[in-house]
């Protein structure tokens, strides 16, 4: 009976890791595609709320042009930033690169001998095709943009029409499953990016502005960067915060300045991140940080950069779906940070 039992979990596995496999080498097309269903379950009540005035496609044209603008506005300003920093870094080589052999030297003074290999492996010219590489990356991002938008037009299109066919006798009864999903779905999309969106800007402010009481260079990009990097969980503000400790050591050449800006980054980031995005985000949003470190790191294996940024909406839905069906919502509890997770579909068809 344990081996009849186990059959279905076995096929449901093997199906789940084929299912992986085919996102992962078709990502090219699977990676615009779930990029574009979050960008319609967030922009789709400006839709709605433009064709109850103008004719709809009219109303499509004005939701696709504020969506290219925002996606322009957070790939620009993070190229910008990263660009502003690769000009830095060319200027100031010999002097990064001297004081990273000293601090060597010193930490193999002292007994760490790994120090050593850290410092040969180390260049500044390395760091500066990292970044150069990063921010070009960013640049060529014009042909999965564009696929993104062909994606989120055609989507636009069909959102009525395809909810009018989930409610058809037909489709039950799983059309109304997947229609109450869906909306509790995209109701957390918004409410996940209106919550990011507040803490990015208030993050890059904040690093902005410390960033000029502590007399660090650049300034404006640390600010610009943390506020797009922040879109990214956890990687997002590791990036944030160790890159201005790293100039801050060449900057000052001594280390005692980076140590207090380095913290100084990390406060901010608890202090957003952990207390008041949390408070913003409320329990619907409360997801386990394991789960969301695993998630980000997953997806950005999977689909890259694209993957780290939407790994986190991929987990909501997931969350969201395993909480619709009774052999799943253990998985769902297991997600949740609370415990309690709240699909939306229970209070309107479980009773």
């Amino acid at each position: 009976m344990s081996a009849v039992r186990n059959k279905p979990m076995t096929g449901l596995l093997i199906a789940g890791i084929l299912v992986l496999a085919l996102l992962f080498v078709a990502q090219s097309v699977f990676a615009p595609f779930f990029f574009a269903l979050f960008i319609i379950a967030i922009v789709w009540p400006c839709q709605l709320a433009l064709q109850a005035r103008l004719p709809r496609l009219i109303a499509l044209l004005l939701t696709l042009v504020v969506t290219i603008g925002v996606i322009i506005a957070v790939g620009s300003s993070l190229a910008w930033g990263l660009a502003r920093l690769g000009q830095w870094l060319f200027t100031n080589a010999g002097r990064l690169q001297a004081v990273y052999v000293a601090t060597a030297e010193w930490l193999e003074q002292h007994g760490i001998v790994m120090a050593g290999a850290i410092a040969d492996w180390f260049s500044v010219s390395w760091l500066l095709a990292v970044l150069q590489g990063t921010a070009g990356r960013l640049n060529s991002f014009g042909g999965f943009t564009l696929l993104v938008l062909i994606f989120v037009m055609l989507g636009l299109l069909e959102v009525e029409e395809f909810a009018a066919r989930l409610v058809q006798p037909s489709a039950q009864p799983y059309g109304r499953i997947i229609l109450s999903a869906t909306r509790t779905i995209a109701m957390k999309f918004r409410r996940f990016m209106a919550v990011r969106t507040f803490a990015s800007v208030l993050t890059g402010l904040l690093v902005w502005l410390f960033a000029l009481a502590a007399g660090l260079e650049l300034a404006t990009a640390w600010g610009v960067m943390a506020f797009a990097f922040n879109y990214i969980p956890f990687l997002g503000p590791l990036v944030a915060t160790t890159l201005p400790t790293l100039f801050a050591i060449a900057q000052f050449d001594t280390w005692q300045p980076a140590v207090i800006i380095f913290l100084s980054l990390n406060i901010i980031q608890f202090i957003i991140g952990s207390y008041l995005e949390p408070r913003l985000a409320g329990a619907s949003l409360a997801i386990s940080p394991f789960a969301v470190i695993f998630a980000v790191f997953f997806w950005s294996f999977m689909w890259g950069l694209a993957g780290a940024f939407i790994g986190v909406p991929i987990l909501i839905a997931f969350i969201i779906f395993c909480s619709m069906g009774g052999s799943t919502q253990w998985i769902a509890t297991l997600l949740s940070d609370s415990g309690v997770v709240n699909s939306g579909y229970e209070g309107e068809h479980g009773r």
